[in-house]
């Protein structure tokens, strides 16, 4: 057989959409929550679903799990439209809510195996695909104890075991990692990015950072809308504000040659020396427009001699952006 043409390459496959959104509204009374929300989210891909409270997230997380239908719109598990055909539809969702609610007098192999008979796992797997489940979550070692005598760190470990009982193919996590220890939230990042890579993961949480970790992907709400979406690096590049450049430069007998330099750079609105410490001397500058002036900086510096050690544009963190993103739209500036 002849071997391909090197000339032509197969793109990758396109992960299949598995949550699909369509134009939800959610009305209570003369109330509307959430309108006119609309989003898709794709096999392997693990989104961030966050706001401030009474965005709406709560109401769009609970139609999406099927606890009530929208007043308008339309959600789709993969080809199943969600609310012709619920009980279909839910058997490919695990959902591990915020407060999660356990049988206290139940020991947890007796609630895991409620939670798998009602999940319709076969019979003949059942006990094999419990202890897997276990095992992954860190609860093997209190399968046999009472869920009432457990830590909240347990049960929420047992609250998460539960969600991926019938190995769904979709998750939705409310704060899964609410009241864990360090060594529990960093067990559960990790095992969060590794179910990330076969399963759509919708991760709901109020610690920023932790989205950055474990996320490919951000949703914003806010009012009821979603006002952004995409990665950490496209809603730093949409906002189109004012970023900060760091330069740490090794003469500081020539520190007002540089700053003479810097202002004469347009588009720098202010210049502050940082620090000034034995030989070198660390300036920070807020450019007004989205523009990297690495290079113009560098080049000057060169040309004069100055010897520049560093160099670097500051990055937003995900609070910052969220932060920025909630009050521009809150006063209706645009990012």
């Amino acid at each position: 057989m002849a071997s391909p043409d090197p000339k032509f390459e197969v793109a990758p496959p396109v992960a299949p959409v598995m949550v699909r959104v369509e134009d939800i509204s959610k009305n209570f009374g003369n109330v509307r929550a959430i309108e006119h929300v609309s989003f898709e989210i794709r096999q392997g891909e693990v989104l961030g679903f966050l706001g401030p409270n009474g965005a709406g997230k709560t109401t769009a997380m609970r139609i999406l799990t099927g606890f009530f239908p929208p007043t308008q719109g339309r959600v789709w598990i993969g080809e199943i439209e969600l609310f012709k055909k619920p009980k279909e539809a839910k058997r490919h969702i695990g959902y591990m809510p915020e407060s999660v609610s356990l049988y206290g007098d139940m020991k947890v192999l007796e609630f895991l195996g409620f939670v798998a008979r009602i999940k319709n796992v076969p019979r003949g797997k059942r006990a094999a695909h419990i202890e897997e489940k276990l095992q992954r979550c860190g609860v093997g070692e209190v399968k046999n104890r009472l869920i009432g005598q457990l830590s909240k760190g347990y049960r929420q470990r047992i609250g998460l075991a539960q969600a991926l009982i019938g190995d769904p193919g979709v998750l939705i996590l409310d704060e899964p990692t609410n009241g864990l220890d360090p060594k529990q939230i960093v067990e559960v990042r990790s095992l969060i990015r590794e179910l990330g890579k076969e399963r759509t993961l919708i991760l709901s949480t109020h610690i920023l950072p932790e989205v950055s970790m474990v996320c490919d992907r951000v949703l914003i709400m806010n009012r009821g809308s979603v006002v952004a979406s995409g990665t950490t690096e496209e809603l730093e590049a949409g906002l189109k504000k004012a970023h900060e450049i760091f330069v740490v430069m090794g003469d500081r007998c020539r520190k007002e040659e540089a700053l003479d330099i810097l202002r004469s750079i347009s588009g720098i609105d202010r210049i502050t020396v940082t620090e000034e410490k034995n030989d070198q001397v660390s300036f920070s500058m807020v450019i007004s427009r989205n523009e990297d002036l690495r290079p113009v900086i560098s080049r000057l510096f060169v040309e004069r001699k100055l010897p520049l050690l560093e160099i670097r544009s500051g990055r937003l963190s995900l609070e910052e952006i969220f932060m920025k993103i909630v009050l521009d739209e809150k006063s209706g500036r645009d990012f």
